[in-house]
């Protein structure tokens, strides 16, 4: 399907030709020349040492990769711009790790394959309080890091994004409609990944994504969403995901902020899928004191040995545990019981997670995992950090072993 072909987008094309000839003084004062010129410059570079150790048949994996990107955004010409953005991951030193596509299946996997690749390029539209995209994009529901069900899988060196058309609308007081259609989703993996549904790093889609949130609430925010994902090499895989979440805040005192979040979604077969029903859950209750942040959450994927809930195309590194050990969902479902404080020690900020895992059929003991982050942000455009990820395995589910993962990053970034 062409997504150009059934959208808005030829009317915009249209709106935007007829204004050339309606406003001649624009080419007298070269407006399209200061457009074009008048842009911004962004720029990022990421250096990155990670180390994975397993207790199993593989040697421990070490890399040391470094990303970067180059990006230009154009003014606007008759409410139309521009923005590209290349990306690029090379591998530093030795290559002791399995990045899935360099052949090193001896050693843990670390999944930043070298890779160079237009990672966005798309043509802009405002109007009528709405945004209208074409083109290579990233597509991110929520803030970061919280793309459970869209992201852009923002902690791997190469990002995720996808090819289609978005529109997102703020017609409504407080309120954020949108709607995506993707035909291509470019993964982590780079060109040179071909294994399942993933051709030369690319998945092919006939999906649509719609979501509304509205922000009116004095006690919160309330979100409604549904993804119909269908994929053309492996259609049987289909899913439609309808959910509805609510996350706020409520101050008790001048230091002390309740928070709390309750979401539930359903997620089905759609088109040729064949999966069999499965729920979401996820209920979150926690408190904010003089910048510190500690909460408890709930979060239920159900499985039945057969199927599970998934979320093929979220950022799924900070659910679940940062070992990574649960990017998909197994096929019993999984329920993650887990503690979280965040706040600032010696000017640098602090994360500590930690999690319990259990299935949801049969409640086989699936491990648990201790993760911690310190950050320190600096000179406005600068970036260090380390992070540390131990997942312990349990016997009753078999199919995972003990794992630890370590990070030492430094970033540059405007």
């Amino acid at each position: 399907m062409n997504p150009i072909k059934h959208s808005i987008l030829p009317t915009i094309l249209a709106t935007g030709l007829a204004s050339l000839f309606v406003t001649p003084t624009a080419f007298a004062d070269d407006a399209f020349f200061e457009a074009l010129t008048g842009g911004k410059v962004s720029f990022s570079t990421r250096l990155r040492y990670e180390n994975v150790d397993q207790d199993n048949a593989l040697k421990d994996a070490d890399a040391l990769t470094l990303r970067t990107t180059l990006g230009y955004k154009t003014g606007d010409f008759h409410r139309f711009s521009a923005f590209a953005e290349l990306e690029d991951i090379t591998e530093i030193g030795s290559d002791h790790y399995n990045s899935t596509t360099n052949g090193n299946t001896q050693y843990s996997v670390i999944a930043d394959p070298d890779n160079t690749e237009v990672l966005q390029a798309y043509l802009a539209y405002n109007n009528w309080d709405t945004e209208f995209k074409y083109g290579r994009q990233e597509i991110t529901h929520r803030a970061a890091p919280f793309h459970r069900f869209i992201g852009n899988v923002l902690w791997r060196q190469n990002h995720q994004s996808y090819d289609g058309f978005t529109i997102v609308n703020h017609s409504f007081d407080k309120t954020e409609l949108s709607y995506a259609y993707i035909n291509k989703r470019n993964t982590i993996f780079g060109d040179d990944r071909n294994a399942g549904i993933i051709r030369n790093g690319v998945v092919d889609m006939d999906s649509h994504l719609f979501r509304g949130v509205y922000d009116g609430f004095s006690a919160g925010k309330l979100e409604a969403y549904a993804y119909l994902l269908d994929f053309e090499d492996a259609p049987t895989i289909g899913t439609k995901t309808i959910g509805l979440r609510w996350n706020g805040a409520a101050p008790l005192n001048d230091d002390f902020k309740l928070i709390y979040t309750a979401e539930t979604a359903r997620q089905d077969d759609y088109k040729d899928g064949t999966m069999a029903s499965q729920n979401y859950y996820l209920a979150e209750l926690g408190g904010k004191y003089k910048g510190w942040m500690a909460k408890l959450s709930y979060e239920m994927q159900e499985g039945d040995g057969t199927d599970s809930f998934k979320t093929p195309l979220g950022t799924n590194h900070p659910f679940q545990g940062w070992a990574d050990q649960f990017l998909s969902t197994p096929a019993q479902g999984l329920r993650d019981i887990y503690v979280t404080a965040v706040g600032k020690v010696f000017g640098s900020k602090l994360v500590v997670i930690y999690h319990d895992f259990e299935t949801d059929e049969k409640s086989l003991d699936a491990g648990s995992e201790f993760n911690i982050m310190v950050t320190k942000k600096f000179m406005k455009h600068y970036t260090l950090g380390a992070a540390y990820a131990d997942y312990n395995a349990d016997s009753e589910f078999a199919s995972k072993v003990d794992t630890e993962k370590f990070w030492l990053f430094g970033q540059l970034k405007f």
